[in-house]
């Protein structure tokens, strides 16, 4: 998924998050060139976070905890930071719908699906899109992509179903190390009880979605919707005729592609190769 958005929006947790890292940065006795230099970042960029315009990264704000012997201050605050800026309007019905889900399935042809993608992979895919996107826009949204991913493992009684095309990884977005980096992630993920990952061999042909992706989700009160998205929309699905039959094909799906054992072995293998 794209979740595509227009422009980052401030929030009361971002411009919190950007005081604290101040006061800590006044505190150690650093001007913002001198700690930009130390942390290896722009002036612009940590001005920006303090002034709570930009989403900090997880790796920004690991290195400036530790810079700035933060106490662990800044890790915990950078965990409440709100998940809307990031995500596109249409996108953000169907988030809160997949923060609450009890069952996701979920069928991807286009890229690696977002709750499995990493930062670097995630990144290639932020900054290639047209029209191009800044580098506020990027860090916000990938800031809300990894907050996403936090569900499967922050919801270990919600069962995660992906089905993932096996040509999307011998396409090598952002190069070798990044589908390594990628494979290792994914073949990490699919340990979890909660998480089925099954790869749709290039040999397959013919099967049930050459339509397209298909999400499906099923909220506690044991509904389904499905959700298909476009270039730059979002189609919520609420029909039960319609969901019959993306069930259908899911479960089709699921059948043609490999067993999670399986596709285990077959990304073990390009890992291997790569």
């Amino acid at each position: 998924m794209t979740e595509s958005i227009i422009e980052p929006e401030r929030s009361e947790s971002l411009k919190t998050f950007g005081a604290v890292l101040q006061a800590f940065r006044e505190n150690a006795r650093y001007t913002q060139e001198e700690l930009a230099t130390e942390l290896g970042y722009s002036v612009h960029y940590l001005a920006s976070v303090e002034q709570g315009r930009r989403f900090p990264t997880r790796e920004f704000v690991e290195r400036v905890e530790e810079k700035l012997q933060a106490f662990g201050a800044l890790r915990k605050a950078s965990q409440h930071l709100t998940r809307k800026p990031g995500l596109a309007v249409w996108f953000r019905k169907w988030a809160l719908l997949e923060a609450s889900a009890i069952s996701l399935d979920t069928y991807e042809t286009r890229v690696v699906p977002g709750l499995l993608q990493t930062e670097a992979y995630a990144r290639v895919l932020f900054r290639g899109q047209l029209p191009p996107l800044s580098d506020e826009q990027v860090d916000a949204q990938l800031v809300a992509r990894l907050e996403r991913q936090k569900l499967l493992r922050e919801r270990p009684n919600t069962a995660y179903s992906f089905v993932i095309e096996e040509h999307l990884f011998h396409h090598q977005v952002g190069g070798v190390e990044v589908t390594r980096e990628l494979l290792d992630h994914v073949l990490d993920v699919m340990e979890l009880r909660n998480v089925s990952v099954q790869v749709l061999p290039l040999e397959r042909g013919q099967h049930a979605a050459l339509d397209g992706p298909i999400q499906l989700a099923e909220t506690p009160e044991h509904q389904w919707l499905g959700y298909c998205e476009g270039q730059r929309t979002g189609l919520f699905i609420v029909d039960p005729k319609e969901i019959s039959v993306l069930h259908m094909r899911y479960g089709k799906l699921r059948a043609q592609a490999l067993t999670p054992e399986d596709s285990k072995g077959l990304l073990s293998r390009l890992r291997g190769a790569l």
